[in-house]
């Protein structure tokens, strides 16, 4: 850290303390070329990332939109809300650390897929239509395929 009065590198830390608030680290700190003291305060930044559209704009990263959009593929389906928390907050951990700057749309609707696939699969499968463009019966079929083939590798899994 860079002494903000005279520009010199080497500042010690004198003292080290957490904000009253706690969401803060405090140092005292005192320049070994001048002798003057001053204080920085050390935060946790997080910053989700900007999510660029398939048409190229670019918005900031919206929980609500997540949670409507989840809400919509579970209508009528028995997921918990906690369940609905623990998907969105799973999700942005993932974009949290991923460490981009920005990320694709389609990132995002892969996350939502993967976390759908795992509260209900026939939420899966209602995202997945309208995601994906589903154009024909073929393509709910082997959405429907995959669905039924993993929870069969999962039942043979359990019973090995």
């Amino acid at each position: 850290m860079k002494c903000p009065f005279c520009n010199h590198d080497d500042t010690p830390v004198l003292d080290t303390r957490i904000s009253e608030e706690g969401d803060a680290i405090r140092r005292r700190r005192r320049c070994a070329n001048c002798d003057k003291r001053f204080t920085t305060y050390e935060r946790i930044e997080l910053t989700m990332p900007v999510i660029v559209k398939k048409n190229g704009s670019r918005s900031e990263f919206d929980p609500s939109k997540l949670r409507a959009s989840l809400m919509l593929a579970l209508r009528k389906r028995p997921v918990s809300a906690e369940a609905v928390d623990a998907a969105i907050q799973s999700i942005q951990e993932k974009l949290l650390s991923s460490g981009a700057r920005e990320v694709v749309s389609g990132q995002v609707g892969e996350l939502v897929m993967r976390e759908l696939k795992r509260l209900d699969k026939i939420a899966y499968i209602r995202f997945a239509s309208v995601y994906k463009s589903f154009e024909d019966v073929t393509e709910f079929q082997d959405a429907i395929a995959e669905v039924g083939q993993e929870r069969k590798a999962a039942a043979k899994k359990r019973n090995d």
